[in-house]
């Protein structure tokens, strides 16, 4: 569907340019020798109003070049600096929830063609803990958002719920070694899943930033359905160059790179980077009111995304 869109603003774009050029060019002359050629047939001069009727553009023409320069800038904003996203999902839970609205810096990992998503220009790369959408790999038509979880090179371990790491080993002569990343337990039952209470965590996979997560330890760990790299052991994965392995934060509710496999690189779209909005649904059973329509708003929740 994104692409689709995209397709369409791009087709739209062009076309009412061709048409902005071309009257312009082309069309404004055809009018002025319009113009010209009643004047000299007409056995008094024309009135301003009866010039002004002759060079006025078609309603097409005049529709064109008004939309024109808008969706141009929509183009513009939207392909190659911030996209709006609305979380249709709790897999990101507690860091994102259904019904927030997030804007997605779109130039961070380099400028891409609107439409086949191909960077045009590289500027960074993605970092460890960053929130981040790219297309998922099974369907580039849908837009995932997960949480940067290993960069290529590293290897990424997930057993009893709990993670571990080996950051990759660029030419030095002391490697790092596969360890567990720091998680401190901060309440149960905030959240909840399938009237399962939650436990929340603090993680830390960068050097001083942490984020939230949420396990759910009434259910095991989904083994038989994760993704079997070859060469490594079930629930073992070494991230590809020019891959990223990606998960939710709500780990026990969300489909990631544990069950079928990396992100490439050229799939990226962006970096998440604040939430400009959040409306809640909290429509009670029985409700007639269509469930698309807010209950409420979460002013709370408007701002930056750790």
């Amino acid at each position: 569907m994104a692409n689709t869109f995209a397709l369409i603003l791009v087709t739209v774009t062009a076309v009412t340019g061709l048409v902005w050029l071309l009257d312009h060019w082309v069309l404004v002359r055809f009018r002025a020798a319009k113009a010209r050629r009643a004047q000299a047939a007409a056995q008094a001069p024309l009135t301003a109003e009866a010039i002004e009727k002759l060079m006025t553009e078609p309603v097409w023409v005049e529709q064109c070049k008004g939309i024109f320069p808008v969706i141009a800038a929509v183009l513009v904003l939207r392909s190659f600096l911030y996209e709006p996203f609305q979380i249709p999902s709790g897999s990101m839970m507690p860091t994102l929830l259904e019904g927030d609205f997030i804007l997605v810096n779109k130039y961070v990992y380099g400028l891409k063609e609107p439409v086949t998503n191909r960077t045009l220009i590289e500027t960074s790369h993605p970092q460890r803990g960053d929130v981040v959408v790219f297309k998922y790999p099974e369907n580039p038509r849908v837009d995932y958002i997960k949480r940067i979880i290993g960069l290529p090179g590293d290897r990424v371990v997930f057993r009893n719920k709990e993670l571990y790491l080996q950051p990759a080993c660029h030419d030095s002569k002391v490697c790092p070694q596969l360890k567990k990343i720091d998680a401190e337990f901060i309440e149960s039952g905030t959240f909840s899943q399938l009237n399962m209470p939650l436990e929340r965590y603090s993680e830390k996979l960068a050097t001083t930033l942490r984020h939230e997560i949420l396990l759910n330890n009434y259910i095991p760990d989904r083994v038989g359905q994760y993704y079997q790299q070859p060469g490594q052991s079930v629930g073992e994965w070494v991230v590809p160059e020019g891959h990223y392995f990606a998960m939710g934060d709500n780990r026990d509710n969300s489909l990631d790179s544990r069950f079928w496999g990396f992100v490439p690189e050229r799939n990226l779209v962006g970096k998440a980077v604040a939430i400009w909005m959040s409306f809640e649904f909290d429509h009670p059973e029985g409700s007639s009111v269509p469930k698309w329509i807010p209950t409420g708003v979460r002013f709370n929740r408007i701002g930056s995304i750790q």
